[in-house]
């Protein structure tokens, strides 16, 4: 049968796997000499990835990092970084699809400055926008201006991809989560925030430290907003299966917790700014979650409306991350000393999210 040659990446992708496209876009399986359907067809394109295109908007260090992890996990065909700025975007992205040869992986990287054109189509987008906090600056005022931008963001988003998954990233994470959903008017499930990947990230990676031990074998929970009120959870810490508080006492325990709580503030005090490569990583990890349909159970910035007591907030909690984003909001039996804390944090939270409320 003659071959239709389209997408020429697709056909290369499945060619090393022994498939070959006929007329009617049935694809031919030499082997066993076998037509299947084009439905099977898309499927399978979709378990691969293949027809996937993520955006990431924002190229700093951390929307930088973000696509650059992506982009050597080959998790997309198409990636898109797109900034206000002119030539950053485009930029890094050169300088990230020039290391493909070394490090040998074929996604496109393609950078644009403010054309969401480029992103229509996005199956998932990452909003790392926004600026930091710089002395003199009060919360409220950095509410106003970064609410700004991911209201506008939001708005190009779901002008170019109505269907596209939202991670947010920028800070303050949980109300600029509320923000990206209260702009894009599309299910919570499929617009969350990126903190509780990265929040426990540093307490994995300081419970290895004084342990020492892989972080590999370390598994936790964080729930609660991303900040000082977040909550860690030892008593759902394991290390391979086993309880940490088997394993370390309970002062030093403590002070890891503590340590945990205040993880950003700790990178500010070292290097004069914001972490990027953890948290470009931890979005990445996101990503790969929702493409590859992955089912991950991971703590994010969700919507919950009724979940552990708490309606109409965006909160760190253990969800489900899948093809469809959060499939799931998982629901943990905490102590009430546990549901306490969620409360403490949820009440800082809503705080925060009131004040956009009201500049609205």
């Amino acid at each position: 049968m003659p071959l239709i040659f389209f997408r020429f990446i697709i056909i290369e992708a499945l060619r090393k796997q022994g498939f070959f496209f006929c007329p009617n876009l049935i694809y031919w399986q030499e082997k066993n000499h076998i037509l299947i359907p084009y439905n099977f067809l898309i499927l399978h394109l979709t378990k691969y990835n293949i027809i996937m295109k993520v955006t990431v908007v924002g190229a700093g260090n951390v929307g930088a990092t973000c696509a650059n992890v992506i982009a050597h996990k080959e998790l997309v065909n198409e990636l898109v970084l797109i900034d206000i700025k002119e030539g950053i975007a485009e930029g890094k992205s050169l300088d990230i699809w020039q290391t493909s040869p070394i490090n040998l992986y074929d996604t496109r990287v393609i950078g644009t400055t403010n054309d969401y054109s480029k992103t229509d189509g996005s199956d998932v987008v990452v909003i790392t926008s926004g600026l930091p906090r710089k002395p003199g600056m009060s919360r409220d005022d950095l509410i106003s201006i970064n609410a700004g931008i991911v209201k506008s963001v939001t708005e190009n988003i779901i002008k170019h991809s109505p269907n596209a998954i939202i991670i947010v990233v920028s800070n303050p994470l949980d109300v600029m989560t509320y923000c990206a959903y209260k702009t894009a008017k599309i299910h919570s499930n499929k617009v969350f925030g990126m903190a509780g990947i990265l929040d426990t990230a540093r307490y994995r990676a300081f419970l290895a430290e004084a342990l020492n031990c892989s972080p590999k074998d370390i598994q936790a929970v964080l729930m609660g907003g991303h900040g000082d009120t977040m909550v860690p959870l030892p008593r759902y810490t394991t290390v391979a299966g086993i309880p940490v508080t088997e394993l370390i006492d309970s002062a030093k325990l403590d002070a890891i917790v503590d340590r945990t709580k205040k993880g950003g503030g700790e990178l500010v005090n070292l290097m004069g700014t914001s972490a990027w490569y953890a948290p470009g990583a931890a979005a990445a990890q996101m990503v790969e979650a929702i493409v590859r349909d992955q089912k991950r159970i991971f703590p994010v910035c969700a919507l919950l409306n009724g979940e552990y007591g708490l309606k109409n907030i965006y909160l760190g909690t253990p969800v489900k991350l899948g093809k469809n984003g959060i499939e799931e909001i998982i629901q943990l039996k905490l102590t009430p000393d546990e549901q306490a804390l969620v409360n403490d944090s949820a009440k800082h939270v809503k705080e925060v999210m009131d004040v956009l409320d009201n500049m609205q």
